[in-house]
């Protein structure tokens, strides 16, 4: 069976079973909130992970980073654990005001002319 062949079952039979799955896991609007913020931790740290390899981030960068999304995760599950598992507004407001800064952070980061020993920082294209 070909790659394409393979993408187009996997993806038929992902279409047929989401609608039973939905069906048996209703999700609440907290749960939601929370659920949006722990992605947003998870994609947040695969930026910085992308930029320790690339080369971007010195490991002192890469470090500080980490455990500045750490600190939001763990804020997120103390505020989960309070409310059942679930977010308020206000709470899912304030972390992903803490995420917005981050992600600055790391673009920021990303993009100074600090970089792993023997990578060379990226030049701007010229325009």
């Amino acid at each position: 069976m070909s790659f394409s062949k393979k993408i187009l079952t996997v993806a038929a039979f992902s279409m047929l079973a989401l609608p039973a799955f939905a069906q048996t896991t209703p999700v609440t609007p907290g749960q939601e909130r929370a659920d949006e913020v722990n992605q947003r931790v998870v994609n947040q740290d695969a930026r910085i992970e992308q930029g320790e390899k690339s080369g971007q981030l010195t490991n002192k960068e890469a470090t500080t980073l980490e455990n500045r999304d750490n600190k939001i995760a763990s804020q997120a599950q103390k505020d989960e654990a309070a409310n059942g598992g679930k977010l308020t507004k206000k709470e899912t407001a304030k972390l992903n005001k803490e995420e917005n800064h981050t992600s600055k952070a790391i673009y920021k980061k990303k993009h100074n002319d600090k970089t792993q020993p023997g990578v060379t920082p990226a030049t701007p294209a010229a325009q």
